[in-house]
C-alpha cells in the first residue's frame, strides 16, 4: 500500500502525516505503526521548520508483512545530517538522532532535502 500526500508548510503539517500513518493500523505491527507516527511528525515537523516552499511532500509506502518506507521531501536547498551536539538537557533537536536510532536504515538524497527512513514489520529486527 503506498499512501503520498503535498501537505502545507504550516504547524499542521506533522499531524496530518501522522494520520497518513494511520492508513497501516492492522496491516503491520503495532509498534511499527508507532514508530512510524513518531519519526515522520519529527522529520516533517523539521521540514517545516528548516525547510523551503509551500508544501512538504509526504510517500509512505508499507506492505504486510513486510517494511515501511517513509519519505519527506521539502522544496529546500539541502542539508548535510550532523550528529547531535547540545546536552542532553537542551530541548529541542532529537529528530535525526531518533531516526538514526530507531530506523532499520535511513538517509538523506545529496544536495537535496528528502529524508527516507524504513522500519521493519518487526521493530527489533
Amino acid at each position: 500500500m503506498l499512501r503520498a500526500q503535498d501537505i502545507p508548510r504550516d504547524p499542521h503539517a506533522p499531524a496530518v502525516a501522522r494520520r497518513m500513518v494511520d492508513d497501516f493500523d492492522g496491516l503491520l505491527p503495532e509498534a511499527t505503526v508507532d514508530q512510524a507516527r513518531l519519526l515522520i511528525s519529527e522529520v516533517v515537523s523539521n521540514a517545516v521548520k528548516h525547510g523551503d516552499g509551500p508544501i512538504v511532500r509526504v510517500m509512505i509506502d508499507g506492505e504486510q508483512g513486510g517494511e515501511l518506507r517513509c519519505e519527506v521531501t521539502d522544496e529546500g536547498h539541502g542539508f548535510v545530517p550532523k550528529a547531535r551536539d547540545k546536552p542532553s538537557t537542551v530541548a529541542g533537536g532529537w529528530g535525526l538522532h531518533l531516526v538514526e536510532t530507531l530506523s532499520r536504515r535511513w538517509g538523506v538524497r545529496e544536495g537535496s532535502t528528502h529524508v527516507w527512513f524504513e522500519l521493519a514489520a518487526t521493530p527489533d529486527a
